[in-house]
């Protein structure tokens, strides 16, 4: 079972991103962001063979003393693989680039998912994840009229495992 370090927003900041969970569900079978019954979020890394506790260690000494985080973001992204995959794409990406740096510092990033290893990942906070080919155009055509700015503040930094989600650990970040 996989491993991931996790910042997610538990306030009511999240909203605008919750609205586009259920705008962007109607291009999928099955609403794929209401399924995980898990807050937005941004994944930081992903784990299958490192020890539970060296996350938490990890997770603690990185954001034990840290401030809630509030990131703007700008557009849509995607990613295209098997299902379209819709992505919020923050403004300003540099905190939360130096937050997975340190993660990847205290842990090896050989161990880590692919996609979330240093200088292959993209900080996102996922809208949709499996979109369908049929409904892929009007999907990237809905996007590309989300244009518009918000801004959401990240409140907990969990340690999760999953499917399906469960919170083995939770650093809550300072308000």
């Amino acid at each position: 079972m996989p491993y991931a370090i996790v910042l997610k927003c538990s306030n009511a900041t999240a909203a605008p991103v919750l609205d586009l969970w259920r705008e962007a569900s109607g291009f999928e079978t099955i609403p794929s962001m209401a399924r995980l019954d898990y807050p937005p979020h941004l994944t930081f890394a992903i784990y299958e063979d490192v020890l539970q506790a060296d996350i938490f260690a990890v997770a603690e000494r990185v954001f034990g003393n840290m401030s809630a985080i509030s990131i703007e973001f700008a557009d849509i992204g995607h990613f295209l693989d098997e299902m379209l995959v819709l992505w919020a794409r923050p403004a300003d990406d540099r905190v939360l680039r130096q937050m997975h740096r340190a993660i990847h510092d205290d842990i090896d990033p050989a161990l880590c998912h692919e996609h979330y290893r240093p200088n292959h990942w993209q900080p996102h906070c996922t809208i949709a994840m499996s979109i369908p080919a049929a409904s892929a155009a009007q999907a990237l055509e809905w996007a590309a009229r989300k244009r518009s700015g918000f801004t959401v503040t990240f409140d907990a930094v969990d340690c999760i495992s999953f499917p399906p989600v469960e919170i083995i650990k939770q650093v809550e970040l300072l308000p």
